[in-house]
């Protein structure tokens, strides 16, 4: 049986800001780590890459599994909700949203600050 829900949010015009990073650490046993708008580490994501680099898996996979945090993280930061507020509406708008949203187009890191020049 569905809990009761609410209708959902209007995200089609939605545009997710590039708040926090994934940081590349250099270290082999914490490769990637999670920061938070402010640079602080966003812990509940740092505990998870850590369990991840427990198991059997490639080396790229904390670097995929992080930007799949970060993006969470940062929707749910544009709606002001803690992670561990999140409901089930966050995650199913979260994924209707995905659905829907473009692939981001950034500037090469070569062309950053570099006026009139086009991606």
């Amino acid at each position: 049986m569905l809990d009761e829900q609410r209708p959902g949010r209007d995200l089609r015009g939605f545009v997710l800001p590039e708040l926090g990073q994934l940081l590349e650490t250099g270290d082999p046993w914490e490769p990637y780590r999670v920061l938070d708008p402010f640079g602080r580490p966003v812990e509940p994501a740092v505990l998870y890459l850590k369990e991840l680099m427990a198991r059997d898996s490639s080396p790229l996979t904390p670097r995929s599994y992080g930007m799949d945090l970060l993006r969470w993280f940062r929707f749910l930061w544009v709606l002001g909700i803690e992670w561990d507020r999140a409901t089930r509406e966050e995650a199913r708008d979260f994924m209707l949203w995905m659905k829907g949203a473009d692939k981001p187009v950034r500037v090469h890191w070569r062309h950053r600050g570099r006026a009139g020049v086009s991606p």
